[in-house]
């Protein structure tokens, strides 16, 4: 079923894999959390955030949950800043850990992103510094899955990446209760 097809009591019920800037303006968002994953489909490991998105489209998440496949977009996703209070991102990282390892960290600052991989980089981090340039701004979460290389033109993963999926979102499940209950 397509969002245009659902009905209002549809949206109400299930959370959307956002796809249109029109979804902005159909639903209060202030009790809601996003999570938001981002990194090129086409680079390998270096999009496991989109799959993980992928991966939770296919679940029944709490109804305050939304999902959004960031891609590369950059300042594209600054309405997201402006619409939630809190936001979960999950991205990939070359940070010398074992392959799959999760890690969550509480970026204050663009320069606390970890270095992106790819074309993200720098649309992610001007993204992150206009969004504190902001009169509110929302609380951030990473969620990091370390990768050991990027292939180009594949979205095929590493084992112990593809492996990390169902455990980070566990872990973004658990986080985004403990963070509904300090929204209520």
């Amino acid at each position: 079923m397509t969002q245009s097809t659902k009905t209002k009591t549809d949206l109400d019920k299930k959370p959307i894999a956002i796809s249109s800037d029109a979804f902005y303006f159909e639903k209060d968002k202030s009790q809601s959390i996003l999570i938001l994953g981002v990194g090129n489909f086409l680079m390998g490991d270096e999009g496991v955030g989109v799959h993980l998105i992928q991966e939770m489209d296919k679940l029944e998440l709490p109804p305050y949950v939304d999902i959004l496949d960031g891609g590369t977009g950059g300042f594209l996703l600054l309405n997201c800043f402006e619409s939630y209070n809190k936001i979960i991102f999950v991205d990939a990282t070359m940070d010398g850990k074992e392959e799959g390892t999760i890690s969550l960290l509480r970026p204050k600052f663009a320069s606390d992103f970890p270095s992106a991989l790819s074309v993200h980089d720098v649309g992610l981090k001007d993204m992150i510094e206009a969004v504190y340039l902001m009169e509110n701004q929302p609380d951030l979460y990473l969620f990091t899955i370390s990768i050991e290389k990027v292939v180009p033109m594949t979205t095929e993963l590493a084992p112990e990446v593809k492996k990390a999926i169902p455990k980070a979102i566990e872990q973004i499940i658990s986080l985004s209760k403990t963070l509904r209950e300090q929204i209520s």
